[in-house]
């Protein structure tokens, strides 16, 4: 497959199964649209604005270069699916609800505040910890561990976070492990005495803030109804200086309601951040916030808009990392994952407060994807099979489409929300997710 697309002055073509990217001139480009299907005398008649000489060169360039495998190469990925979807797997990560309430009352909040379709609750250092023995027993000869914390607002019940961290440091010595801990905040309890708790023990701390004053404090509120960017904007950008501008993200949230969300992730930047990640809302279609199909004309146009003043910014020497443009085009991840994604169901596991285990954090509080229990281990082992037939081939969206060893298939628990079907798609996430790609490997192209 083969997709070709210009941007930024550019003309793009990618091969999307060996992954090559060339950047390439107008002769060539109409040429590549051309090659498969017609012959060369053919192709010649059908561009008669070019001269007849460059149209053989480019001919003959593209031959070259579908020789070497850079240009209309086949699906080497499919004959190994089968295989792949009986694979064993380990578990290598968890995402622990320590508390299921937050003192912000976000509008778009998935968790509805925190509770996740139940009660309000904290996790406690006994189920914590059991979810790290859980953890240890369950990856196999997987050395390196991922461990989240995550809630409602986490650092509501720091004391058991910091116990369980300090459990997850004995574990190491007496198992041959290593932990990479992780923390999601909304910054509101930020003090001196966490952000060095922090910075010492989590491996990267992602900072909840949706970017200029008025949108945030629009979408993420008191429960009083007062604004929050003055309470943690300020403890922000002390955390991200003491983190050396690394192993953070500030990650904020556009909706409807602020398409222009190029100028939230400028303002990130212009605070001084330099880790930002702007993600769309994931909403029911009748909330008032919800992007609709009718708003990707004018997200596509902030993505470009993005895309340019990063590469301008980089080459002026104050260039920032934009999550969703980060690409790897010489290694990238490995095949199993190019297929499957993040691994949610199979190889990363959510933990609630009461230590029950789901695919990952968006399905806690849904009865039918409750696996089991850190105590008593996984029961049903159909969820977790189901989870494995999660890939690219499983998705019919997906074989057409250029993005998918870019996107993975995308998010299981949105493609539920919206299709019911965790083998279905979000249509209007895979519309983003293909310009996000687009724009990156523009970026790409011209910082060459």
């Amino acid at each position: 497959m083969i997709h070709q697309y210009r941007n930024n002055g550019y003309n793009i073509v990618l091969d999307v199964c060996s992954g090559s990217v060339h950047v390439v001139d107008d002769v060539c480009y109409d040429v590549i649209a051309l090659f498969e299907g017609h012959s060369l005398p053919e192709i010649i008649s059908m561009l008669p604005q070019y001269e007849e000489t460059r149209i053989r060169e480019a001919y003959e360039e593209i031959e070259c270069l579908k020789e070497a495998g850079q240009l209309f190469t086949e699906d080497a990925y499919e004959a190994y699916i089968d295989g792949f979807k009986k694979r064993d797997t380990v578990v290598k990560a968890l995402c622990l609800h320590v508390a299921h309430d937050c003192n912000l009352a976000c509008r778009y909040c998935f968790a509805g505040e925190g509770e996740y379709h139940g009660k309000r609750s904290l996790m406690s250092a006994e189920v914590g910890k059991k979810a790290l023995d859980f953890l240890v027993a369950n990856s196999g000869n997987r050395g390196n561990l991922e461990v989240d914390f995550f809630g409602g607002e986490p650092l509501m019940n720091f004391d058991v976070v910091r116990e369980i961290v300090a459990y997850g440091r004995a574990l190491e010595r007496d198992h041959n492990k290593k932990f990479r801990f992780t923390l999601t905040t909304n910054g509101v309890l930020l003090n001196d005495d966490i952000m060095d708790f922090l910075n010492r023990e989590m491996a990267n701390v992602v900072l909840s803030c949706d970017g200029r004053q008025e949108v945030h404090d629009r979408m993420r509120p008191a429960p009083n109804g007062r604004g929050s960017y003055a309470v943690v904007m300020p403890k922000f950008r002390k955390m991200a200086d003491l983190r050396n501008q690394e192993r953070y993200y500030i990650r904020g949230t556009f909706t409807h309601e602020n398409l222009d969300f190029s100028e939230d992730v400028l303002h990130f930047a212009d605070l001084g951040f330099r880790q930002i990640s702007v993600e769309p809302v994931v909403a029911p279609p009748d909330e008032p916030y919800a992007i609709t199909e009718e708003d990707l004309p004018v997200i596509f146009d902030q993505y470009d808009r993005l895309a340019r003043e990063m590469i301008r910014r980089e080459k002026q020497g104050n260039g920032f990392t934009f999550f969703h443009y980060m690409i790897d085009l010489n290694g990238g991840p490995c095949v199993a994952k190019r297929l499957s994604g993040c691994g949610s169901g199979t190889e990363y596991l959510a933990v609630s407060p009461e230590g029950d285990l789901y695919p990952c954090h968006q399905f806690v509080g849904i009865p039918e994807f409750l696996l089991g229990n850190v105590f008593s281990g996984i029961r049903k082992r159909e969820i977790v099979d189901e989870f494995k037939q999660c890939n690219v081939y499983a998705k019919k969206e997906c074989r057409k489409c250029f993005a998918r060893f870019y996107c993975s298939g995308g998010c299981a628990a949105n493609a539920y929300q919206s299709k019911g079907s965790i083998l279905g798609t979000y249509d209007i996430s895979c519309e983003l997710e293909r310009k996000r790609v687009e724009c990156a490997i523009m970026i790409k192209a011209a910082l060459a």
